[in-house]
């Protein structure tokens, strides 16, 4: 949701002015005195703007033409006031409700105003402040980059946890705290097709994301982890892989594959999540495999390859990490024959069409895009059931209610800790990394070093379906910055407000 601009600076000067933060607005003076004072201030700004652009016709300089405009929509109330024509244009329609302003426009829902009058002693004119505000942020800033030196931060702070520890102890009023199934050793039945829907959105995803690659350009650094989505890769000089000091930050761009936009993120796979922690001596006999995969199989996938045990009673716990599992010898032998949901196939590199136009290309762009945001959604769900740990100073992750014993942590002072990782609660974006990419306003065109801080940025996966012709989700919108105008030059740039 976000509010239209108006397109009349250009494409620099309009990045301090599109947020509409306050707008004056003088309605219309009862005395006939108060209009001779308009006429006075409209004259001495006509005079200002003719001198400024008599200025640059002689200097043949169209920065002060710029500068006129800027001053004219700046001063836009007043003249509005002065020649008594409405302040705001024809697509937007006020209201008023009570005591609040209800602004109306196309692209947004609901614009809240605020009304703040005030009274200037001098000329005894009334005020009228109408302050725009929108529910969702027009820009929004990119995510932090942390340097191998820090620790994550916690999804909730320790205060925090604290003090909802207290109030439930408070408010449980004796009674037994409920323990969910996957402590006691069963599935959730209910996020069962979850999980199968995530494990075949994600082939889905694997295998567009290959076919897209066939026709959609794509730069993969040679020295770091960081890629471009477009013909040519974009001269920042942000490179932090080895030798980047001899090379000055330069990149090095090759040709991108599948694992360069998809972080390859893998976890022990466990054959009892309520079973021992795996030993240090035991972190080369236990199968790696994707942690996604491993969080669908913990979540009621079955595969053939990654068996894993299915309590069909739950534990007896005899102490705090102890427990024996339930006699399980009346209950009927479940039946092989039942019908399983499909679970997809990736497909292999030499069988791989790519699509033959753009419309197809648009349309596996779509849906893309759409298993994309199934598979992070689905595993949203399956986190808050089934906890997943990572490491708060490198990027291990480990499926499971503890995390393992394997000491191979190679972060910063990893040998004051002797290798051991440092497990926290894991967020969406350590199971699945966004990975995020500079967006590209104009394919034709390369981005200029200059004007970086005029660019956005999107999850590589989203720019390359946008750039193959998909429709850009709401949710991305902020961190592409599509409403800053991006100036021609480097001189249209140094007068953005």
């Amino acid at each position: 949701m976000k509010c239209s601009k108006f397109d009349l600076l250009g494409h620099g000067t309009w990045q301090g002015l599109s947020s509409l933060d306050s707008l004056k607005v003088y309605p219309q003076q009862e005395k006939n005195g108060l209009k001779a004072f308009h006429l006075i201030n409209l004259i001495k700004l006509a005079a200002l703007l003719v001198s400024l652009f008599i200025r640059s016709s002689i200097l043949l300089n169209s920065d002060s033409l710029e500068i006129c405009l800027y001053l004219l929509l700046v001063f836009y109330p007043l003249l509005c006031s002065s020649l008594q024509i409405p302040i705001l244009p024809n697509w937007l329609h006020l209201t008023e409700k009570d005591d609040d302003l209800v602004l109306r426009q196309n692209s947004c829902d609901r614009l809240t105003c605020q009304r703040n009058f005030g009274i200037s002693v001098q000329h005894l004119t009334h005020v009228q402040a109408l302050v725009v505000e929108c529910n969702h942020p027009q820009n929004a800033d990119f995510p932090r980059y942390y340097s191998k030196k820090e620790k994550k931060p916690f999804p909730i702070p320790i205060v925090e946890l604290r003090r909802a520890a207290r109030e439930r102890l408070k408010n449980r009023n004796n009674q037994p705290r409920g323990i969910p199934p996957p402590k006691r050793g069963l599935v959730v039945e209910r996020l069962i097709p979850v999980a199968y829907k995530v494990l075949n959105a994600r082939i889905t995803l694997i295998n567009n994301l290959k076919k897209l690659l066939k026709v959609m350009p794509v730069n993969a650094c040679k020295w770091c982890s960081e890629i471009h989505v477009g013909p040519v890769g974009h001269p920042f000089k942000s490179c932090r892989g080895p030798q980047a000091s001899i090379r000055k930050g330069a990149h090095e761009w090759v040709e991108a594959v599948v694992e360069d936009m998809l972080v390859p993120v893998e976890a022990y796979h466990l054959y009892d999540r309520l079973g021992k922690r795996i030993s240090h001596e035991e972190r080369f006999s236990v199968p790696r495999i994707p942690a996604v995969v491993e969080l669908c199989i913990q979540a009621g996938v079955d595969l053939p390859e990654y068996p894993t045990k299915r309590r069909r009673k739950p534990v007896i716990r005899i102490g705090r990490k102890e427990f024996i599992d339930a006699d399980e010898s009346e209950l009927p032998d479940p039946d092989p024959d039942a019908p399983k949901p499909e679970i997809l196939a990736e497909i292999l590199d030499s069988e791989i069409v790519p699509p033959s136009s753009k419309e197809d290309t648009a349309l596996l762009a779509e849906e893309t895009l759409k298993v994309w945001e199934e598979m992070r959604e689905g595993a949203k769900r399956l986190m808050k059931m089934y906890p997943v740990r990572v490491c708060g100073y490198c990027p291990e992750v480990h499926v499971g209610p503890t995390g393992h014993k394997a000491q191979n942590c190679g972060a910063h002072k990893h040998q004051q800790r002797n290798g051991q990782h440092g497990w926290q609660a894991a967020v969406l974006d350590d199971l699945i990394p966004p990975k995020f990419v500079w967006h590209v306003p104009d394919v034709n065109k390369p981005l200029e070093r200059e004007l970086r801080n005029f660019y956005g940025q999107a999850p590589a996966v989203v720019e390359l379906c946008v750039q193959a012709g998909a429709a850009v989700p709401d949710k991305y919108k902020p961190t592409m910055r599509l409403d800053v105008g991006i100036p021609t030059d480097v001189r249209e740039a140094e007068m953005v407000v």
